[in-house]
């Protein structure tokens, strides 16, 4: 397979049909549905579902497309590296990770210090599953999430099957947060008996949930009164304005400094805290300096709260 046949691959995912790419690729239908066969034929899979409403990749297309997106990458840097005629092209960055403040904090210092002039970052927070997923199949450099004792086993047989590798950023205490006027909020530390009365804040996680793939610690304990968002601005507004709470590291992000309170809680459990990277990707120099931001922030965080 060629070059360009990889391009046209990654521009007909983008666009979600053939006809769409082969418009913005100034070339034929008939020449793009070749391309994709070519490709099928040498790697002898299927990456494209027909239907009447359209196409949709496969699972091996979409790990096919992962390792396309990767290899053109890798061709663009080494073009611009060498080719003095080159343009200059977007350096790209992809960060998934779950609901937590400091990825957040961490990427906008990290934008902040970026001084190249062309680039292409971008940061989602989603669903367990997902990150699992975009780093398996390339569309993420780098994924966040925890680890503890209830869910290890089954999320590191996971990562093995992705052929994901897990690194730890850091170990911290589980906490509780809750509003400032929750009848909680004074209290030093906290009991999960002292929470049964009040309603339980979590991140939901789609088709896949399951109490190992919750991103709050205790996910599998009985509860009567429970709530799911699926964004932190959501549930920093229930946090403040209701007398629920949400079980995360102790991180405030900034809009949560405001409003919200975050109590230790009693209990031998820790989440740890680190990145996913796939085993067959070398970590480019962008996503290496976000990592050490990531650490940086993590450290300086540290030292004015002793919970992490």
């Amino acid at each position: 397979m060629t070059l360009q046949q990889l391009r046209y691959l990654i521009a007909i995912a983008q666009s979600g049909s053939i006809s769409s790419a082969a418009h913005d690729l100034y070339i034929s239908q008939s020449s793009l549905s070749i391309a994709v066969k070519d490709i099928e034929r040498e790697c002898g899979v299927q990456i494209f579902e027909r239907s009447s409403k359209g196409i949709t990749l496969t699972r091996d297309g979409n790990e096919l497309l992962g390792y396309a997106r990767q290899i053109v990458e890798q061709a663009d840097l080494m073009e611009a590296r060498y080719s003095k005629k080159a343009e200059p092209i977007s350096q790209h960055l992809t960060i998934t990770s779950q609901h937590y403040a400091f990825p957040v904090e961490a990427f906008l210092e990290f934008v902040a210090d970026y001084e190249g002039e062309g680039y292409c970052f971008s940061l989602r927070e989603t669903r367990t599953s997902e990150i699992i997923e975009d780093v398996r199949t390339f569309r993420a450099d780098i994924g966040i999430l925890y680890l503890s004792t209830f869910n290890e086993s089954v999320l590191r047989k996971a990562y093995e099957e992705a052929n994901l590798t897990f690194h730890e950023l850091f170990t911290a205490n589980p906490h509780i947060f809750v509003g400032e006027h929750h009848p909680l909020a004074g209290r030093t530390s906290l009991s999960i008996e002292d929470l049964d009365e009040y309603p339980r804040y979590s991140f939901e996680q789609g088709t896949n949930n399951s109490f190992f793939f919750a991103e709050e610690p205790f996910a599998e304990l009985p509860h009567s009164k429970r709530i799911t968002v699926s964004d932190r601005g959501t549930l920093s507004n229930l946090l403040a304005h209701h007398i629920g709470y949400t079980v995360s590291t102790g991180v405030l992000s900034s809009e949560m400094h405001s409003g919200i309170v975050a109590i230790p809680l009693k209990t031998d459990e820790r989440m740890v805290v680190g990145y996913l990277v796939h085993n067959e990707r070398q970590l480019s120099d962008l996503a290496l300096k976000y990592i050490e931001t990531l650490k940086l922030f993590i450290e300086e965080y540290n030292k004015g709260f002793a919970a992490l």
